[in-house]
């Protein structure tokens, strides 16, 4: 079953498609849910609930389906990534593999050009993800 993607009104609702999505692993409906969902909005509409899997499935869909169309989108769903609660806790917890998997999202952005951020901007994003 397709699930809609459009603009969750709170954070409950986030939650419950995030776990729908990440159940079902669904990368293509995850870039299309953050697609639709305003960057600055993801601190509040993650609340507590960022775990390793969630975080992985962002940088995913990312990676795969926003990167390449607008680096600028990703770069802000990352930068408002790290402002989640537990964000420092879930990125001690990611594996080597898991990491190097972040790191190449850096890359993609790094190749790409974007009136959003400057490479000092993707620098700093950079240690913040501590890469």
């Amino acid at each position: 079953e397709k699930l809609r993607a459009s603009e969750p009104p709170n954070a409950y609702d986030f939650g419950q498609i995030i776990n729908a999505l990440n159940a079902s692993r669904d990368k293509a409906a995850c870039a299309d849910l953050l697609t639709t969902t305003d960057p600055k909005t993801l601190p509040v509409l993650l609340s507590n609930k960022l775990e390793g899997e969630i975080l992985l499935l962002f940088i995913q869909s990312l990676e795969h389906y926003i990167a390449g169309k607008d680096p600028g989108l990703a770069y802000r769903h990352l930068f408002y990534l790290s402002k989640a609660k537990r964000f420092k806790v879930v990125l001690a917890l990611l594996s080597k593999n898991e990491k190097e998997e972040v790191q190449h999202l850096f890359d993609l952005l790094t190749e790409s050009q974007s009136d959003h951020y400057s490479v000092e901007d993707l620098e700093s994003l950079k240690k913040v993800y501590e890469l």
